[in-house]
Protein backbone atom coordinates (compact mmCIF):
# COMPACT_ATOMS: atom_id res chain seq x y z
CA UNK A 1 0.00 0.00 0.00
CA UNK A 2 1.48 3.28 -1.10
CA UNK A 3 1.71 6.24 1.66
CA UNK A 4 -1.40 8.05 0.38
CA UNK A 5 -3.80 5.48 0.53
CA UNK A 6 -2.21 4.51 3.96
CA UNK A 7 -2.75 8.22 5.29
CA UNK A 8 -5.97 8.14 3.41
CA UNK A 9 -7.67 4.93 5.07
CA UNK A 10 -6.16 6.34 8.55
CA UNK A 11 -8.90 7.24 10.92
CA UNK A 12 -7.68 9.46 13.67
CA UNK A 13 -8.03 8.54 16.98
CA UNK A 14 -8.25 12.11 18.44
CA UNK A 15 -8.63 15.55 17.75
CA UNK A 16 -5.00 16.14 17.16
CA UNK A 17 -4.71 13.26 14.95
CA UNK A 18 -7.26 14.62 12.76
CA UNK A 19 -6.03 17.80 12.28
CA UNK A 20 -2.61 15.80 11.89
CA UNK A 21 -3.70 13.94 8.90
CA UNK A 22 -4.67 16.66 6.85
CA UNK A 23 -2.02 18.63 7.16
CA UNK A 24 0.24 15.71 6.49
CA UNK A 25 -2.19 15.02 3.39
CA UNK A 26 -1.74 18.87 2.43
CA UNK A 27 1.89 18.27 2.50
CA UNK A 28 1.47 15.55 0.35
CA UNK A 29 -0.28 16.72 -1.88
CA UNK A 30 2.44 20.01 -2.05
CA UNK A 31 5.51 18.37 -1.68
CA UNK A 32 4.49 15.13 -3.26
CA UNK A 33 6.92 11.99 -2.58
CA UNK A 34 9.98 14.05 -1.58
CA UNK A 35 8.78 13.64 1.75
CA UNK A 36 9.58 10.17 1.87
CA UNK A 37 13.26 10.84 1.90
CA UNK A 38 15.34 12.76 4.52
CA UNK A 39 16.76 14.56 1.97
CA UNK A 40 13.34 16.49 2.30
CA UNK A 41 15.11 18.75 5.12
CA UNK A 42 11.50 20.43 6.80
CA UNK A 43 9.71 17.49 7.46
CA UNK A 44 10.09 13.34 6.25
CA UNK A 45 8.34 10.27 6.47
CA UNK A 46 9.35 7.95 9.29
CA UNK A 47 7.36 4.65 10.86
CA UNK A 48 7.50 3.36 14.04
CA UNK A 49 6.74 -0.03 15.56
CA UNK A 50 5.42 -0.52 19.24
CA UNK A 51 6.13 -4.53 20.14
CA UNK A 52 4.39 -5.88 23.08
CA UNK A 53 4.71 -9.25 24.63
CA UNK A 54 1.23 -11.17 24.20
CA UNK A 55 0.32 -9.76 27.51
CA UNK A 56 0.19 -7.19 26.78
CA UNK A 57 1.77 -5.50 30.05
CA UNK A 58 5.34 -5.08 28.34
CA UNK A 59 6.95 -3.40 25.54
CA UNK A 60 10.05 -3.86 23.60
CA UNK A 61 12.22 -0.97 23.93
CA UNK A 62 15.87 0.27 22.50
CA UNK A 63 18.31 2.88 24.76
CA UNK A 64 18.42 5.18 22.56
CA UNK A 65 22.26 6.10 21.73
CA UNK A 66 21.28 10.09 20.03
CA UNK A 67 18.47 10.80 22.39
CA UNK A 68 19.80 8.85 25.22
CA UNK A 69 16.78 7.79 26.57
CA UNK A 70 14.57 4.44 26.04
CA UNK A 71 12.08 4.51 22.70
CA UNK A 72 10.24 1.90 20.89
CA UNK A 73 11.91 1.24 17.11
CA UNK A 74 11.91 3.08 14.09
CA UNK A 75 13.74 4.62 11.16
CA UNK A 76 13.07 6.51 8.35
CA UNK A 77 10.96 6.21 5.41
CA UNK A 78 14.69 6.28 2.97
CA UNK A 79 12.14 6.45 -0.03
CA UNK A 80 9.83 3.30 0.63
CA UNK A 81 6.22 4.23 0.63
CA UNK A 82 5.21 1.15 2.44
CA UNK A 83 5.37 2.07 5.82
CA UNK A 84 4.54 -1.11 7.74
CA UNK A 85 7.55 -2.20 5.40
CA UNK A 86 9.64 -0.04 6.92
CA UNK A 87 8.48 -0.69 10.78
CA UNK A 88 9.33 -4.10 9.93
CA UNK A 89 12.49 -3.33 8.70
CA UNK A 90 13.50 -1.15 11.62
CA UNK A 91 12.57 -3.51 14.39
CA UNK A 92 14.70 -6.61 12.51
CA UNK A 93 17.51 -4.24 12.14
CA UNK A 94 17.22 -2.66 15.74
CA UNK A 95 16.08 -5.50 17.58
CA UNK A 96 16.63 -8.71 15.94
CA UNK A 97 13.18 -9.76 15.91
CA UNK A 98 12.02 -11.37 12.81
CA UNK A 99 9.39 -13.13 14.50
CA UNK A 100 6.74 -11.03 15.39
CA UNK A 101 2.86 -10.01 14.34
CA UNK A 102 1.43 -7.49 13.58
CA UNK A 103 -1.81 -6.08 15.34
CA UNK A 104 -2.92 -5.12 11.79
CA UNK A 105 -1.94 -4.17 8.88
CA UNK A 106 -2.91 -0.51 9.65
CA UNK A 107 -1.16 1.93 11.70
CA UNK A 108 -2.61 2.33 14.78
CA UNK A 109 -1.05 5.99 15.34
CA UNK A 110 -0.02 9.07 13.01
CA UNK A 111 1.24 12.06 14.08
CA UNK A 112 3.93 14.86 13.41
CA UNK A 113 7.21 14.98 15.85
CA UNK A 114 9.14 17.17 16.18
CA UNK A 115 12.89 16.65 16.08
CA UNK A 116 15.64 18.59 17.87
CA UNK A 117 19.00 19.43 15.90
CA UNK A 118 21.62 17.29 16.45
CA UNK A 119 24.71 15.34 15.03
CA UNK A 120 24.71 12.12 13.12
CA UNK A 121 28.05 10.76 12.26
CA UNK A 122 29.36 13.78 12.82
CA UNK A 123 27.28 15.52 10.64
CA UNK A 124 25.32 18.27 11.72
CA UNK A 125 21.24 17.89 11.73
CA UNK A 126 18.91 21.08 11.93
CA UNK A 127 15.90 20.85 13.62
CA UNK A 128 13.09 19.04 11.57
CA UNK A 129 10.17 17.37 12.00
CA UNK A 130 9.08 13.15 11.53
CA UNK A 131 5.50 12.57 9.78
CA UNK A 132 5.64 9.52 11.71
CA UNK A 133 3.38 6.78 11.20
CA UNK A 134 3.47 3.56 14.27
CA UNK A 135 2.48 0.14 14.01
CA UNK A 136 2.10 -2.24 16.36
CA UNK A 137 3.21 -5.73 16.92
CA UNK A 138 2.94 -8.90 19.29
CA UNK A 139 5.91 -10.78 20.14
CA UNK A 140 6.86 -13.92 22.83
CA UNK A 141 9.47 -12.22 25.33
CA UNK A 142 11.24 -15.54 24.85
CA UNK A 143 12.44 -14.20 21.31
CA UNK A 144 16.44 -13.19 20.79
CA UNK A 145 17.36 -9.86 20.78
CA UNK A 146 20.10 -7.90 19.63
CA UNK A 147 21.50 -4.50 20.05
CA UNK A 148 22.08 -2.05 16.78
CA UNK A 149 25.56 -0.83 18.51
CA UNK A 150 25.18 2.18 15.99
CA UNK A 151 21.73 3.27 17.43
CA UNK A 152 21.04 1.59 20.53
CA UNK A 153 22.79 0.46 23.19
CA UNK A 154 20.19 -2.22 24.82
CA UNK A 155 17.21 -3.70 24.10
CA UNK A 156 15.13 -4.91 26.70
CA UNK A 157 11.46 -5.73 27.64
CA UNK A 158 10.01 -2.91 29.52
CA UNK A 159 6.68 -3.31 32.02
CA UNK A 160 4.14 -0.84 30.25
CA UNK A 161 3.76 0.78 33.35
CA UNK A 162 7.22 1.70 33.60
CA UNK A 163 7.23 2.91 29.97
CA UNK A 164 7.00 6.86 31.25
CA UNK A 165 9.29 7.12 33.42
CA UNK A 166 12.36 5.70 31.28
CA UNK A 167 11.65 7.49 28.06
CA UNK A 168 12.72 11.12 28.49
CA UNK A 169 10.83 12.02 25.19
CA UNK A 170 7.17 14.10 25.70
CA UNK A 171 6.49 13.68 22.45
CA UNK A 172 7.14 9.71 22.05
CA UNK A 173 5.75 9.29 25.49
CA UNK A 174 2.15 11.17 24.37
CA UNK A 175 2.42 8.51 21.10
CA UNK A 176 3.19 5.85 22.96
CA UNK A 177 0.10 6.50 25.80
CA UNK A 178 -2.10 6.90 22.72
CA UNK A 179 -1.11 3.40 21.24
CA UNK A 180 -1.11 1.38 24.57
CA UNK A 181 -4.73 2.62 25.12
CA UNK A 182 -5.67 1.51 21.74
CA UNK A 183 -3.63 -2.02 22.12
CA UNK A 184 -4.73 -2.49 25.89
CA UNK A 185 -8.23 -1.12 26.75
Amino acid sequence: MDILQAIGRYQPYTPEEKVEKEVVLDLLEKRGKQILYRTSPLAHVTAAVMVFNPERDKLLMIKHNILGTWACVGGHADGEENLLSVAKKELREETGVFDAKPFSEEMVSLDILSVMAHYKRESYVPNHLHINATYAFFAEESVRLSIKEDENSQVAWIPVNEMEPNCKEKNFVKVYKKVIEKIIY
